[in-house]
Order: C-alpha cells, then sequence, then structure tokens
C-alpha cells in the first residue's frame, strides 16, 4: 500500500513568505546605499530644500520649476519592525523546508484530497492459506446415572414428614411415663395405628430398661432403631432381568399420580441402561394419553396409545411390540379407579389375562401407586387391590405434603389383614430425583425427626 502526503499551507507559512520577502528588501537597500552614486541634478535640489533629519511623517514635499516632486525614503521608515518571535518561527520554518527537501517531499503538487491506493498482488504470486484441519468431533457421552443429593433429599423427606411432631417431644423431657404416654400419641396421630403402636412402646419401654437409657437422645435413637426394625420387610431393591422384557403394571385410584410416577421411572430406569417403552393404558381420563406422551418426549421414549381404544388391547400390542424390539422395560399406565368400583376393578384384571396372552409371565411386576396423604385408607386400597390382581409393590407418593408416614409403620405390622407388600420407592416432590428407593432405615430417621 502506497500513501501519497499532501502538503497545505497554512497561515504560518503564509507569514513566514512576507517576512522574507522584507528581509531580502532591507538588505537591497542597504546595499544600494553604502554604493557612491551620483545623484540627479533634480534630486540635488531637492534634498537641499529638505531641512535635516527630516522624517517621514513631517515631510511636506516642495515642487520644482517643472512641477516635479523628488522625495527620498528609507524603507526602514516606512515598514513595521520585526519581531523576534516572527524570526523565530521564519528560522524554524527554513529548517523545516530544508528537512523535507533533503527527504524528496518539497517539490510534491498539493492534493486537496488524500488518496490510499492499495498495490494489486502480481499474477502467480498469491499465497493461498495453508488449510486447517477439521476439528475431530468429540462423541457424545453415554447417558449415566444421575446420583441424587441424598442430603437434600432427606431433608425434604425430613420436612415433609415433620408434621408427625414425634421429635419435639424429646426436646427437654425426662425419662418417666409421661414420656411414654406422649410418644404414644404422637405414633396414633401419625397414622401408624393402634396395634402397631402398642407394640412399638412395649419394646422401647422394654429397651429403656435393658440398656439402662438415662437421657432423652438414647430414647429417642431407641425408638429410631424400633421404627426402622418394623420398616425393614418392606425394604426391597426393584430387579430388572436384562434377559427378558420385563413388563410392568402400573395401577392406582384417581389423583394418585400414576402416570407422573411412570416419567419419573422412565427416566431413572433409562440412566441405568435399560431400554423403555410406554403404554397408554388409561383410555378414560382426558389428557391421559397426552399426558403420557410428554413424559416420552421428555425421556425420549416411545409411548404406544390408541385414541378411545380398549386398554387391554394397548396393553396387548405395548407387549408385542416391546419383546420384538427387545426392549428392556415395557411400563403399562391404566385408568384411576377406587377399589369400590366393581365393574373397573373388574376392568383392570382383564388388561392382566390380556397381558398374560402377549407373555405368559408377565406382569412380571404389578406396582400400587398410594397418595402418602390419604393415611389410614391407603390400607383398604392396598387390601383391595392386592385381592385384584395381586400386587408385587408399593410406589409412596407426596410425602412433602401433609402425609405423616406412619401409615408404613401400619403396614409393616399387617394390620387389618394387609399382607407386608414391599415398598420400592417414595417420592417427596415433584423433580425427577425426588422419587427415591425406600431404605427403613433413612424413613424412620425422618420420621422420629
Amino acid at each position: 500500500m502506497f500513501r501519497f502526503f499532501r502538503k497545505k499551507k497554512n497561515k504560518d507559512e503564509a507569514r513566514v513568505d512576507e517576512v522574507e520577502q522584507t528581509l531580502e528588501t532591507k538588505e537591497e537597500v542597504a546595499q544600494a546605499e553604502a554604493l557612491p552614486q551620483e545623484m540627479p541634478p533634480e534630486t540635488q535640489e531637492s534634498e537641499s530644500i529638505l531641512p535635516e533629519n527630516s522624517s517621514f511623517d513631517n515631510l511636506w514635499p516642495t515642487p520644482d520649476a517643472q512641477g516635479k516632486v523628488h522625495i527620498k525614503v528609507s524603507l526602514s521608515d516606512a515598514l513595521p519592525p520585526i519581531r523576534d518571535e516572527e524570526l523565530e518561527r521564519a528560522a524554524l520554518a527554513e529548517v523545516r523546508e530544508d528537512d523535507l527537501s533533503r527527504f524528496g517531499y518539497g517539490d510534491e503538487p498539493e492534493y486537496e484530497d488524500e488518496e490510499v491506493l492499495e498495490s494489486e498482488p502480481e499474477p502467480g504470486t498469491h499465497e493461498e492459506p495453508d488449510p486447517q484441519p477439521e476439528p475431530e468431533l468429540e462423541p457424545e457421552p453415554e447417558l449415566q446415572a444421575v446420583p441424587a443429593d441424598k442430603k437434600g433429599w432427606f431433608a425434604r423427606l425430613k420436612s415433609g414428614l415433620a408434621r408427625s411432631n414425634i421429635g419435639a417431644i424429646f426436646v427437654g423431657s425426662r425419662i418417666d411415663e409421661d414420656l411414654f404416654e406422649e410418644l404414644e400419641n404422637s405414633l396414633l396421630m401419625a397414622d401408624a395405628g393402634g396395634i402397631a403402636t402398642e407394640k412399638i412402646i412395649n419394646e422401647l419401654r422394654q429397651a429403656v430398661k435393658k440398656q439402662r437409657l438415662e437421657t432423652a437422645d438414647e430414647v429417642k435413637q431407641a425408638l429410631c432403631d424400633i421404627i426402622a426394625s418394623y420398616l425393614k420387610p418392606l425394604e426391597k431393591l426393584f430387579d430388572i432381568h436384562e434377559d427378558r422384557t420385563n413388563v410392568v403394571m402400573i395401577a392406582g385410584v384417581n389423583g394418585a399420580g400414576k402416570t407422573t410416577s411412570i416419567g419419573k421411572l422412565a427416566y431413572h430406569f433409562q440412566a441405568h441402561g435399560a431400554s423403555m417403552l410406554l403404554a397408554a393404558g388409561d383410555t378414560f381420563r382426558a389428557a391421559a394419553r397426552e399426558q403420557l406422551q410428554q413424559w416420552g418426549l421428555r425421556n425420549d421414549v416411545q409411548v404406544i396409545s390408541q385414541q378411545g381404544g380398549d386398554p387391554a388391547s394397548v396393553a396387548f400390542d405395548a407387549v408385542n411390540s416391546g419383546k420384538a424390539k427387545g426392549t428392556t422395560v415395557v411400563m403399562i399406565d391404566t385408568a384411576g379407579r377406587l377399589p369400590t368400583q366393581t365393574h373397573l376393578m373388574e376392568e383392570l384384571k382383564k388388561i392382566k389375562r390380556v397381558i398374560g396372552k402377549a407373555d405368559p409371565t408377565a406382569p412380571h411386576e404389578v406396582l400400587l401407586v398410594v397418595d402418602g396423604n390419604t393415611g389410614q385408607n391407603a390400607l383398604s386400597q392396598i387390601k383391595a387391590f392386592d385381592a385384584a390382581i395381586g400386587l408385587t409393590g408399593l410406589l409412596i407418593t407426596k410425602l412433602d405434603g401433609t402425609a405423616k408416614g406412619g401409615v408404613l409403620v401400619a403396614l409393616a405390622s399387617g394390620v387389618q389383614g394387609v399382607r407386608p407388600i414391599p415398598v420400592y420407592w417414595i417420592g417427596v416432590g415433584e423433580a425427577l430425583e425426588d422419587l427415591q428407593p425406600f431404605v427403613a432405615e433413612e424413613f424412620a430417621q425422618a420420621l422420629v425427626g
């Protein structure tokens, strides 16, 4: 790229030129005065007329006989004196002019506008940039199980079960009969049931005597251990067989949270590497099919559904599709129904029979979703559904609401003719991580506080 410079004269340069002309004129006049010259007769005569030491200001010219006036004027009297600042600027201007001429800029023409010219590359000399290697794509990470924040989850469970108010009894209390009475009332209010409460209090009295417990904290820990021992038979892990298509049938009353629980279970099963298939068997409730499809989109899981079709046929197609694709888990949603509605319970039995026609060993798991806020009414639900379809496990939801949690103690004690059915999961919120496996010791600690 070449750039041409332009040179413009400003006011200072114009003033320097004027001063230089003035200096040259004064030198010429000085030289002329130094040379002896003969004055013409007209000038000599006129000089004799002028008075000596006359200045230009008081000079009155007198014409000669021919009418001519001869005046001798010095330029030093006519021009104003030159200041030292002007002489200094003139000297600097001369130096600048010399520097410019030294580098070849003195004779350049003046340009009003600055022009920028870009040099064009010669043909054949254009160098192409080296090709950059394409970045290597990193492989997508495999789906791994997301560990839940156990501390945060336990805090939410403890907060949800705090309504039982059992832990507050031990604050500043002495070990006496009043303490046992208050504990008995709190367990009854927590839906533990009369039979289970009586057994727990009797065992606690014996533990205090045998271990010679003297402080309230020691009694509190003993109570926690007794409740955990009662709940231990309900603790069981959900087993998935990888060599077959595991068919899971989900049942429950209206509003227990079946569809939401299915979506959470699909997320957890996928996190452990299982392939999933969902069946929208709830063809009665409005938007039930769309709700399950949304969970399928969220978890990237296929959903088998029919618009207003027979729930048994939807379950049959889902089992056959899962077996053909080698799907690990097929979960079948069913419509919510009350255990007192006989015709709906009969339909539930039909769905189970049709699933058995698609796979003689299915369903491998029959789960009942129980709302934890129902209290002692949960026992009657468990008993009715177990008699109809043979439950293999429970899923307790909404323990973060008004639930008190003591109903699991009643379930473990086998009251009202209810057999102890394993509890696979418990839920304490709406988030995916809020559904966790049931652990008896953790639940007892959260219940006691």
